[in-house]
């Protein structure tokens, strides 16, 4: 499933590969797929005869700005993209990170949901075999908290503090962290020796340094890995799985209103 390290590759591959071309058309003939009240008409309004001028995130948002046209010097909207649960970004026949667990990788025409075609006669779309992304104009970016990667001990300190939340919801509230998902969050809980049920302002100060440590390895080690799905606890994520730590068995349960695995032996 698409969380942050997955919209970073992607952000990369539309860096690499998407920048400075210019748009002909938009196809977009999912009408829920657009989110905010944008519609078809408004992005063939809005987007052709624009180049993409830089590529960027927040959480697991994707912002692609876009420049001015031939007509016109002021610069052109911001393409905001949402991966969802099954998304990936195709350009060129290119496919952004490694395949998604969880979903179907295969390459079906009635999957793809959005598509901008290059006046070269490339493209970049959006494929999402479950229909949980989204598209939108100049979203509010601001409605997101800090992004995982810029995290520091003070927003996190700020995030926990005096919240009777689990600790596992906390962490994946995209107002307070953006980026952290089920998979990465259940790794940093893990690695940091913390419940995920626990309340988030129970936490003492060592134990809020233990949880920034383990969620700044967490994004290191699995981007380097190659995701979100690397982590050292993720082949025991299933039913009957075993701690990879201490050998006792995982507890399964909803936290968060997510399915969560913790070890009920070193996790307190």
């Amino acid at each position: 499933m698409p969380e942050i390290l997955e919209v970073e590759s992607a952000r990369k591959l539309i860096e690499e590969c998407a920048l400075d071309r210019v748009v002909a058309t938009v196809v977009a003939d999912d009408a829920w797929y657009l989110k905010r009240g944008l519609t078809a008409s408004a992005l063939e309004a809005s987007l052709p005869g624009r180049r993409f001028r830089a590529a960027r995130r927040r959480g697991k948002l994707l912002l692609v700005d876009t420049g001015p046209t031939a007509r016109s010097r002021v610069p052109g909207p911001v393409l905001g993209m949402h991966l969802g649960m099954s998304g990936r970004v195709v350009i060129d026949g290119n496919e952004a990170g490694d395949p998604l667990l969880y979903t179907s990788n295969a390459d079906r025409h009635d999957w793809y949901r959005f598509r901008v075609v290059f006046a070269d006669g490339g493209s970049l779309a959006l494929r999402d075999p479950r229909r949980l992304g989204a598209v939108e104009l100049d979203p509010d970016e601001d409605r997101l908290g800090v992004d995982a990667l810029e995290l520091t001990r003070a927003d996190l300190d700020r995030v926990l503090a005096h919240s009777r939340a689990p600790l596992k919801a906390v962490l994946m509230d995209q107002a307070r962290i953006a980026g952290l998902g089920n998979l990465l969050v259940d790794e940093a809980l893990w690695r940091a020796g913390l419940d995920p049920a626990r309340p988030a302002g129970s936490l003492d100060a060592r134990e809020r340094a233990a949880l920034f440590r383990a969620i700044r390895a967490t994004l290191r080690i699995l981007g380097r890995r190659g995701g979100s799905h690397t982590g050292g606890l993720m082949p025991s994520r299933t039913p009957g799985g075993v701690c990879p730590r201490d050998g006792a068995p995982l507890l399964r349960r909803a936290v968060g209103g997510r399915t969560t695995y913790s070890c009920p032996m070193h996790q307190h």
